[in-house]
Formats: structure tokens, C-alpha cells, sequence
């Protein structure tokens, strides 16, 4: 008789097979929330980089600007969190419903399907022949037929498996941590120059957001770069703008 290994050693740690999938889950969620990384780094960047200027150019000190900018910083992380975890929840849901419709689709009506399917397959260039062999192949494999449903006809598939939390996960920690970039120097130098740093190394986060925005949207890179870069700019010349007309409104 064989005994079935113990994911965790005697110790209480893991072994490492299970390590190992633990850190496959990790990446498989990373690469799959990969789109919503990027887009909450940009996010979180550019409406916190609005902020801290508009906040600086009414402020004599860093403090104002170090507490509205962790505030906005973690109510934007939590905010785009929950939307994300919302949206994907409603992709989630309607997909799974469109699977349970294609499952009851080829249990009540399996000659339909597989006519339909021989005729698209037809129409898409395939000689009668090589349609009706495939046809046969789904006719023998219910499962195989469901697969070629999902993703031949409806791509749903993927959607399906997704996890709500793990993409609001990626999305608040990536959001939470480019909305920092732009308050940090003001935690650590006087006004003058925390506006400086800021400027430089907000612009070197939105270069290289705007080239993974590019690599994933396949569009030009210099073209996305100054995209990302001048939505960046307009935020900061709102907030400063609205900071200095606060700042003279106040001071009459």
C-alpha cells in the first residue's frame, strides 16, 4: 500500500512541492492581473501626483502634503481594489452563466450543436471531410465538445477562472505603490526639493509605465510614453493651479 506525502514536513513547513505551487499560483495570478497592474501603478501616479502639487502649492511645509497624499494614496488603493474585485466578480459571473448555457445547450440538443458546428467549420474553409472528421471526434469527447464550444465560440474559458480577490490584490498593492512614489520625497526632504525629487522620479515611473502600457497595448512606444507622461503633466497643472487659487482665496 502507498501513503500519500504530507504537504508539510514535520516541522510544520511546507515541502517544497507545495512551495512550488504555491509560488506557481503567485505567478499564474500575476500574469493574469498583469493588464491591472499597470493600469493601477498609472492610476494610482497620476491622480496622487495632482494631489501632492496642488497640496504643496498652498502649504509652507511637507507635513499637508505627506498627509493628503498617504490618505489619497490608501482611499485610491482601497477604491480601484474594490472596483476591480467588483467588475471581475460580474465577468466572472456572467461567463459562468454563458457556460452553464453552452453544458445545457449540448445536453438537450447534441445532433443541433454538432450541426452547427459542422457548418461553421465549413464555412470557415474546411472540406466537408475534414469537417465531419472533427465533427466526429466531438461527438465521441462530451468534454472535448464543451472545450471547443468555450473557446472556439465564445472564449469564456479563461474568464471563468479567474479570481476576483487576486486581481483586487494585484490592483491595490500596485496602485498603493506608485501612488507613494510621488509623496515619498516630501517625507524625507524640505518643500523646495521634495518638489524637485518628485517631478524627476514620478517622470521615470510614468516612462517605464508607459513603456509596459505599450508592450501590452502594442501601440508605439514613444507615442504611449508622452501620452502617459502628459496626462501625468495636466494633473499636476490642475492640482497646482487649483492649489494656488485655494492658497490666494484663503490668504485674502
Amino acid at each position: 500500500m502507498t501513503t500519500q506525502a504530507s504537504p508539510v514536513q514535520t516541522d510544520g513547513t511546507p515541502h517544497q512541492s507545495e512551495r512550488q505551487s504555491i509560488w506557481r499560483k503567485i505567478r499564474d495570478s500575476f500574469y493574469a492581473s498583469v493588464g491591472d497592474i499597470v493600469f493601477g501603478m498609472e492610476d494610482g501616479t497620476v491622480s496622487i501626483f495632482g494631489l501632492v502639487f496642488g497640496v504643496a502649492a498652498s502649504s509652507t511645509s511637507t507635513a499637508p502634503v505627506v498627509l493628503a497624499g498617504a490618505t489619497g494614496a490608501i482611499s485610491a488603493a482601497v477604491s480601484m481594489m474594490a472596483g476591480v474585485f467588483l467588475d471581475v466578480e460580474s465577468q466572472q459571473g456572467q461567463a459562468n452563466a454563458e457556460l452553464s448555457a453552452i453544458k445545457a445547450r449540448i445536453d438537450e440538443h447534441p445532433a443541433e450543436e454538432l450541426a452547427r458546428i459542422r457548418s461553421q467549420l465549413t464555412g470557415e474553409g474546411f472540406t466537408p471531410a475534414e469537417a465531419e472528421t472533427i465533427v466526429s471526434a466531438l461527438q465521441r469527447d462530451p468534454k472535448l465538445l464543451l472545450r471547443f464550444e468555450i473557446n472556439e465560440e465564445l472564449q469564456i474559458g479563461t474568464t471563468a477562472k479567474q479570481s476576483p480577490l487576486g486581481h483586487a490584490l494585484w490592483m491595490f498593492a500596485s496602485d498603493l505603490l506608485a501612488a507613494s512614489i510621488p509623496v515619498i520625497p516630501f517625507a524625507i526632504w524640505s518643500l523646495g526639493t521634495a518638489r524637485v525629487v518628485s517631478v524627476i522620479i514620478t517622470t521615470a515611473l510614468l516612462v517605464l509605465l508607459g513603456i509596459g502600457r505599450a508592450r501590452i497595448a502594442h501601440t508605439p512606444v514613444l507615442r504611449t510614453i508622452a501620452e502617459t507622461v502628459g496626462i501625468a503633466a495636466a494633473a499636476a497643472v490642475a492640482g497646482l493651479l487649483i492649489g494656488l487659487l485655494v492658497d490666494r482665496w484663503t490668504g485674502s
